[in-house]
């Protein structure tokens, strides 16, 4: 576990969380710009292939002392990271970037729901249901129907993605395992890029923007947040992971132009509190099993970065 800081460093890696936060949802409208070009599974291409060389550049992972359950868990967390960045991709090619994050943020205050096992959980969980169907306008009628299956299997995915991360990071030392699942992730999604995209890929202006949208989404966030969980309160740091809904829904209101109404931005607001609640409950020990060890504990960075 990480040990709760000094209460005078919380404030400034407060800061650097969220201006993480903005530095990805930034990304992710710099993303949206890129589509036209290169549609939405080109760009995840583009974004995890960039990642992966950052990554194994930093990491230098050792392919050494590995057997063969550690490599299911790179596969898996691989193959978890493209479909979840797919979906999401493909989300944000129908909704606006903020109803889009919102969506995807259900997977994560779901799996904290199930783990916390309090009764007081499905309450929060309760109000995120409340907060979705204010999102949708009272009718849906503004949403796309396709993008809302998407975000939601995004969700879906991140749930899944979170778990495989913890195995990863059982089993890999530092950002070794993200690295190596990097590299399967980039493997997984670029013949369907390559099919959807063609030579757009390899074009100079492309390919340095989709630089740019691998470091704002991942290099950066991905960096505070490892720093800053070492001084700030996991309950703190899950909070501030909670207000992404609202980072997007800012940045693609200033970028893209994606003006929300007042009942999507109240819908939008309660999932953040739903999130934010569903964080501060600590999981529930089960008579007749051992005491609870919440295996999503040291995940926090790479459960946030890559969506």
């Amino acid at each position: 576990m990480i040990a709760r800081p000094a209460s005078g460093s919380a404030p400034a890696w407060a800061l650097a969380v969220w201006l993480g936060l903005v530095c990805q949802e930034i990304g992710a409208a710099l993303a949206v710009m890129l589509f036209p070009a290169v549609g939405a599974v080109g760009m995840v291409a583009l974004r995890l292939v960039f990642s992966a060389a950052v990554l194994l550049i930093l990491a230098r992972p050792t392919l050494r002392g590995h057997g063969g359950r550690d490599w299911w868990a790179v596969a898996r967390f691989g193959l978890a990271i493209a479909v979840m960045n797919s979906l999401f991709y493909l989300a944000l090619d129908r909704l606006a970037l903020g109803v889009a994050v919102t969506l995807e943020v259900l997977g994560p205050l779901a799996l904290s729901v199930v783990v916390a096992r309090r009764p007081a959980a499905w309450a929060w969980a309760g109000l995120a249901l409340v907060g979705v169907v204010a999102l949708g306008g009272g009718g849906w009628g503004r949403l796309d129907p396709w993008g809302v299956l998407f975000a939601l299997g995004a969700a879906v995915m991140w749930a899944a993605y979170i778990r495989a991360a913890s195995d990863v990071g059982r089993a890999f030392p530092k950002l070794e395992g993200l690295a190596l699942s990097m590299v399967v992730g980039s493997l997984a999604v670029a013949p369907f890029a390559i099919v959807t995209a063609g030579s757009a890929l390899v074009r100079p202006d492309i390919l340095l923007l989709g630089l740019g949208v691998a470091v704002l989404s991942s290099a950066i966030p991905y960096g505070l947040e490892l720093v800053a969980l070492r001084r700030l309160h996991q309950a703190a740091f899950g909070i501030l992971m909670s207000l992404a809904p609202a980072t997007a829904a800012l940045a693609g209101w200033i970028l893209l132009g994606q003006a929300l109404s007042w009942l999507e931005i109240a819908g939008l607001a309660t999932v953040v509190v739903a999130s934010a609640g569903a964080v501060l409950l600590k999981p529930r020990d089960v008579p007749g099993e051992e005491p609870s060890k919440d295996p999503f504990a040291d995940t926090g960075p790479i459960t946030t970065s890559l969506s």
